[in-house]
């Protein structure tokens, strides 16, 4: 097409409007309320320019045909339909010419489906705007900000509808979406060190659950149990790390990027588990076969059963979480030595050097346990403390060999799931007063899980 119509519509808009607000805005003197005003006057001119510009070049596509056959079916011309759209420029009521079939119960509108705005209000880059604000802001905040940056100024309820219809539309297409995206993701070049995390963390479901009371003071019996119309569920989030190499043995790995998957409450978390495996095995690809592989998880019991069983993560090294391992280590020093006291300090940190530094490290701390636990020097419900953090050393130590794996360059943290559970989950669902359905918040956890992993 020749762009010359909507260059000729868009600058006699542009000038029109122009003209009618200088002509009714006297400026005698440069004030910041004068710059202002005129600013407000250039936007709101070069908006009305946007939206005729806009309007001539769709309107050049427009078909005159009294029939078009789509797939198959006949449609006749019935007659002009106005429609208002939201565009980057701000709202444009385009007039489309509107078709249907032989028993008049299907309607169809070529210009609506050769620009991809069949059952949409907001253009593609104004959806683009808002789906991405949204990740971030409530639908509310992200009215607001738009309306203060933006030539448009989509609603709250319109906001809604369109995270509601892409919503609907993940749902449905997003393994292949997911697949999509996986084959134009790069692994950067440096890589030499593949590392996946899974965790947990809470979200305040719109369902109902148990809610507890407060112990009485006076009594040592449990809490009554009480109905309530919310309950707080776990939530999963899993990270796919690239590392590179250590640029000093002294130094830890540096980390290139991070991908992201996170699901919303779900019964043994099967959806988000595969969505984790599929990541990994997109990332393994793309990194190369001579690049290490590792697992750092803290302590969870499940999730180290989940991980010890499933065929996905043959040939990753296992590895607990250093930090989580260190408060266990800790909680066995305040069992032994008293809460604060010098002797737990003396005696934490000496083995939290030890199980870091030393290829037996975890071993010496389980011997040191057991000596405290012999001794007969502690209270019965010192020994108890004492013998879970034995249980938890025991169960965990040939994945607690930190001098081996620092040796080899690898992470030794979960540090990227455990901020991921904060910045993915928390700073978006777990804000004053929200409260969520799972599908509603499985609509912004994917959002965040995108603009995340970039």
């Amino acid at each position: 097409m020749s762009f010359d119509a909507m260059i000729e519509a868009a600058t006699a808009a542009f000038k029109q409007n122009l003209d009618a607000f200088c002509q009714t805005t006297p400026v005698t003197r440069l004030t910041p309320e004068a710059a202002e005003t005129v600013a407000a006057g250039l936007t709101q001119a070069l908006g009305a320019a946007g939206v005729v510009g806009y309007r001539a070049f769709l309107e050049a596509f427009e078909t005159p045909a009294p029939v078009v056959e789509v797939d198959g079916q006949r449609f006749r011309f019935k007659h002009v339909s106005p429609k208002e759209f939201l565009t980057p420029f701000g709202p444009m009521v385009l007039a489309r010419r509107l078709y249907q079939n032989a028993s008049d119960t299907v309607s169809h509108v070529p210009l609506d489906a050769a620009w991809g705005m069949e059952g949409h209000y907001m253009a593609p880059a104004v959806r683009e705007a808002v789906l991405y604000a949204c990740a971030h802001l409530t639908p509310e905040e992200t009215a607001a900000v738009l309306g203060k940056c933006g030539l448009c100024h989509p609603q709250p309820t319109a906001i809604k509808h369109a995270l509601e219809h892409v919503g609907a539309a993940l749902r449905e297409h997003k393994e292949a979406l997911d697949a999509r995206l996986r084959t134009a993701e790069r692994a950067p070049q440096e890589t030499v060190t593949l590392a996946g995390s899974l965790d947990g963390t809470t979200v305040l479901l719109n369902e109902p659950g148990v809610k507890r009371g407060r112990r009485p003071r006076e009594t040592r019996e449990a809490p009554e149990a009480k109905a309530s119309s919310t309950s707080w569920r776990n939530a999963v989030v899993g990270t796919v790390s690239f590392y590179a190499a250590r640029e000093a043995p002294d130094k830890p790995a540096p980390r290139l990027q991070t991908r992201y998957v996170a699901r919303m409450p779900e019964e043994d978390s099967p959806t988000v588990k595969a969505h984790f495996e599929a990541e990994l095995a997109a990332a393994q690809l793309q990194a190369g076969p001579r690049v290490d592989k590792v697992l750092i998880l803290d302590g969870a019991v499940a999730l180290w059963h989940y991980v010890e069983h499933a065929p996905a993560f043959d040939g990753y090294a296992k590895i607990v979480d250093y930090w989580h391992a260190a408060e266990h280590l800790a909680g066995a020093a305040d069992a032994v030595f008293g809460k604060g006291t010098p002797e737990a300090r003396a005696w934490y940190e000496r083995y939290a050097t030890a199980l870091l530094e030393r290829d037996d490290g975890a071993r010496r701390v389980q011997r040191s346990i057991r000596y405290y636990m012999t001794c007969g020097r502690l209270s019965k419900a010192a020994r108890e403390a004492v013998a879970d953090e034995l249980r938890y050393f025991s169960r965990n130590g040939p994945r607690m060999r930190y001098a081996e794996f620092r040796r080899r360059g690898w992470p030794i943290g979960s540090g990227p799931v455990e901020a991921a559970c904060k910045s993915v989950v928390k700073a978006r669902l777990c804000r004053s007063g929200m409260r969520w359905s799972r599908a509603g918040g499985q609509r912004i956890l994917d959002l965040r899980t995108y603009v995340k992993s970039q």
